[in-house]
């Protein structure tokens, strides 16, 4: 049986699928902000932007974007009832503080245990660029990563011991790939989910790397 990864609007919904009614979220640039277009109805989440807002909602309808409303990204974004801004340093207050429940983050490498790289790859011409992720991913009570399990050079971004710079040290909870959904614990990795027609044995293959059932 043949699998089939999950498209990027596919892996935003199974991320807001898992987060709980109330919670207060930072969304990353990059794909984690496609989530913010998969919270299921009825659910209350409160999504904050490090440039200084609380209570976005999803991305504005085309021909509807105004672009002095954006997230940290620079994407336009559109505000909920009760939505607020104020100072970038209060923004930061809130992620340093631990009044963030959860972040999701883009990342270059997750080490099995948890450590993440995501701001430089080492690269000679890379511009470095770790914004406030440093802050998101120590601050916030979980942090979880969305992003592709393989370079398109085949590799896989889960790795023993992370070789690119770190961001944080053991604050990865939660892995969300095309291909599986995996924890990060101090004995390793632990499947939560993979996508059909795709094994565990198969994985551990992809990945390099022992994961649990």
């Amino acid at each position: 049986m043949t699998y089939q990864r999950r498209t990027k609007d596919q892996l935003a919904a199974r991320v807001a699928q898992d987060i709980f009614d109330g919670a207060v979220v930072n969304l990353g640039i990059g794909q984690p902000t496609l989530v913010a277009n998969h919270l299921p109805k009825g659910r209350e989440v409160i999504l904050q932007s490090e440039n200084g807002i609380l209570g976005m909602g999803p991305a504005p309808e085309a021909g509807e974007e105004d672009y002095d409303l954006i997230n940290a990204g620079k994407q336009p974004v559109t505000l909920l009832p009760g939505g607020s801004f104020f100072h970038h340093s209060d923004s930061f207050a809130m992620m340093r503080g631990g009044h963030l429940d959860i972040c999701v983050l883009g990342a270059f490498q997750v080490s099995a245990t948890g450590d993440l790289a995501n701001w430089h790859t080492g690269e000679k011409d890379a511009i470095p660029a770790v914004g406030g992720a440093m802050d998101l991913a120590i601050g916030a009570k979980q942090t979880w990563v969305m992003m592709d399990l393989l370079t398109k050079q085949g590799v896989s971004k889960l790795v023993k011991e992370c070789t690119y710079p770190l961001t944080g040290i053991a604050c990865v909870k939660r892995v969300y790939s095309d291909l599986a959904t995996l924890e990060c614990t101090p004995q390793g990795l632990k499947l939560v989910d993979l996508v059909d027609g795709l094994s565990r044995e198969e994985l551990e293959k992809l990945v390099g790397l022992p994961i649990a059932a």
